[in-house]
């Protein structure tokens, strides 16, 4: 009976390993296609996010049959329940991926950006690196790494300040190109978000290894 119960946490690791590699690739080429304002890049990465919903029930469902048929209690029990609630942040984080594509297809066909955008860039550097970091967290079960992904997402937040105030600026000076600025900055919002669902991630982590849990979920 345990064997059987091991070869399914094994499976939920796998598919949860799968899926954080669809979301950490989802994400690189969403980078890639906003700094290079490829709409077609970006078109691609619209379509490919039902392939991550569909892995979320597949993992969703997994999680489901292993409570009901197994019946799990101490770390077993927190492992799944910390599984369920992962994905959902993945599944936003693919979501995401795909409203940042959104706004390149809106960008792609306007001019080149007149705004300095190495803050975004940055903000998608750190975002990727929480995201990778997150995952290896869960897959090591590693605390301190987990804790490191949740210090990471005060960098992300400073950064989101100083678009913020670039932004506004540059509004203030270029009025005439103020809606690429605003678009602009949802994309920087939207990476905000994923360094929070990473930090989700990483404090569902911790629950599983330890019990104990920060609160908090991403919006």
């Amino acid at each position: 009976m345990r064997s059987k119960f091991d070869e399914q946490l094994k499976k939920l690791n796998e598919e949860m390993m799968h899926m954080g590699s669809m979301i950490e690739e989802s994400i690189q080429k969403a980078i890639e296609a906003f700094i290079h304002q490829d709409a077609d890049s970006a078109k691609a990465i619209m379509e490919g996010d039902s392939e991550i919903d569909r892995e979320q029930k597949k993992i969703e469902s997994l999680c489901f049959n292993l409570l009901m048929q197994q019946q799990p209690v101490a770390r077993d029990l927190r492992t799944i329940s910390a599984a369920m609630k992962m994905v959902t942040d993945m599944e936003r984080i693919g979501d995401h991926a795909a409203d940042i594509s959104e706004m390149t297809i809106l960008m792609s066909s306007d001019k080149p950006y007149r705004v300095n955008i190495e803050h975004v860039k940055s903000m998608a550097s750190e975002t990727m690196l929480m995201l990778i970091r997150a995952i290896e967290a869960y897959v090591e079960k590693n605390n301190d790494k987990a804790h490191i992904v949740m210090k990471q997402d005060d960098v992300v937040d400073d950064l989101f300040d100083k678009v913020k105030a670039e932004l506004i600026d540059f509004i203030r000076e270029h009025p005439e190109d103020g809606e690429q600025a605003e678009d602009l900055l949802m994309v920087a919002k939207y990476f905000e978000r994923i360094g929070d669902h990473a930090t989700n991630i990483a404090e569902w982590v911790e629950f599983s290894i330890t019990g104990i849990h920060a609160g908090g979920t991403a919006i």
